[in-house]
């Protein structure tokens, strides 16, 4: 029978698998025409009370305000005040200063890692302004924008990173993993996506309090092939959890594009649609966009309408880290020719084109942030930097854990102070 089964399938059509591969390599002209990008203003918006499926044919387009004439259009324009949109352009300047001088500081080795965000500024900065104070956010290891947003201190940014004596964390996260409950900030966790059912539980936490706080969690594409964020989907859509998932679609995850993690066969977006949440899909380089999307997700959470699921079209115009170098596996050019453009650039001349601000103003700004990231820079250096030696003392490693402190780890912690005075008296 067996061998009757085999040469019954002798003409089969023979199975091959798939392998995804990116559209240019190492060496190639960069080429994005195969993108279907619709004109600024196209999208439609709808009410943020509606059905979950009258926003399902946005999640296969994408929502644009400013035009190529940078002008704002269409219903997604949400009609910021000049001062509002100065303070959003001011806030992603500063955190593209402060990734440049974290950046040399890295490879002046006072720090080991670091990540920088340029060209996606928008989807934490202008996500942030579009939130209030008090919801919860929580990032992945790219949304330092949440924290310069809130006007988090500079210096205990970069002391956290140095990781010295003055880091409020004692040293106990990777650079970069910042964590504040003060400014909403949840702690950054280097395994992926585990922020999402945690965004989730503390959204139905909100709501079982009968309080008025939402949630709203970052990841990137490459991370939604994670089980955990189709966990976070599943409790938040059954639910109903005030809480937003903003999926920050930069085309690749660590060297890999985004094609292994299901950008082939639809959007990121898309997968709201199994789960009967609202979905929007924003160009993730307009800042009036990604606020317009964020406070209308906002709006609706807050109005007990449940979770929407946002994905950010952007780009990552460098490496995915100090680590990492894209020119081993991506188009050299790519940067220069991604067609939605730069979130800064776009957000200062739509200020210009309205004559509420210059390029003379924007320089100008631009010394004043390079500036004050040095000033905090200096101040956080007398806290000490990488092998300078200047840390938290080796006993903090047995404090914060335990509320009483068991006796085994009492006996390490004074065997560990008797050594360290044998061998370094006072």
């Amino acid at each position: 029978m067996v061998k009757q089964a085999e040469q019954a399938g002798i003409n089969r059509p023979r199975l091959s698998l798939h392998v995804p591969e990116p559209r240019g390599r190492p060496g190639d002209t960069a080429n994005f025409s195969y993108l279907d990008i619709p004109e600024a203003g196209d999208q439609p918006r709808p009410d943020e009370s509606c059905e979950p499926k009258e926003t399902f044919p946005l999640c296969d387009t994408i929502i644009r305000v400013l035009g190529d004439d940078n002008q704002a259009h269409g219903a997604w324009d949400p009609q910021l005040s000049p001062d509002k949109m100065r303070a959003i352009l001011r806030d992603m300047a500063l955190v593209r200063a402060f990734d440049d001088r974290m950046y040399r500081g890295q490879r002046q080795g006072k720090t080991s890692f670091y990540m920088k965000c340029i060209g996606e500024e928008a989807t934490s900065v202008a996500a942030t302004h579009a939130l209030d104070f008090d919801d919860m956010t929580f990032p992945s290891y790219r949304q330092q924008g949440i924290l310069i947003a809130r006007d988090y201190p500079l210096v205990d940014m970069v002391n956290q990173i140095y990781s010295n004596r003055a880091d409020k964390l004692k040293g106990r996260q990777l650079p970069i993993l910042y964590s504040s409950r003060e400014y909403g900030f949840f702690t950054v966790s280097g395994n992926l996506t585990t922020q999402l059912p945690q965004a989730v539980g503390w959204a139905m936490a909100s709501a079982i309090r009968n309080d008025s706080r939402i949630s709203a969690s970052w990841t990137g594409e490459g991370s939604t092939a994670e089980g955990d964020f189709h966990s976070a989907l599943t409790f938040a859509a059954v639910y109903n959890a005030p809480t937003i998932f903003n999926i920050v679609n930069n085309q690749w995850a660590i060297s890999s594009f985004s094609g292994f993690a299901g950008s082939e066969r639809a959007t990121f977006a898309a997968r709201a649609i199994g789960y009967g949440v609202a979905g929007l899909r924003v160009d993730g380089n307009d800042p009036l966009a990604v606020y317009a999307a964020e406070r209308w997700a906002a709006d609706r959470a807050r109005s007990n309408h449940g979770p929407t699921l946002i994905e950010h079209f952007t780009y990552r115009a460098e490496g995915h880290s100090t680590s990492d170098d894209p020119s081993a596996y991506r188009s050299a050019r790519e940067r220069e020719e991604w067609p939605l453009g730069d979130p800064v650039t776009r957000l200062k001349d739509h200020l210009i084109a309205i004559g509420e601000w210059s390029e003379e103003q924007q320089e100008a700004m631009d010394k004043e942030l390079a500036e004050q990231v040095r000033t905090a820079t200096k101040q956080a250096e007398k806290n000490g930097i990488l092998g300078h030696g200047l840390h938290h003392p080796f006993h903090t490693m047995f404090e914060d854990v335990f509320e009483e402190l068991p006796w085994h780890l009492r006996e390490q912690s004074e065997a560990a102070l008797r050594e360290r005075k044998l061998k370094w008296p006072e």
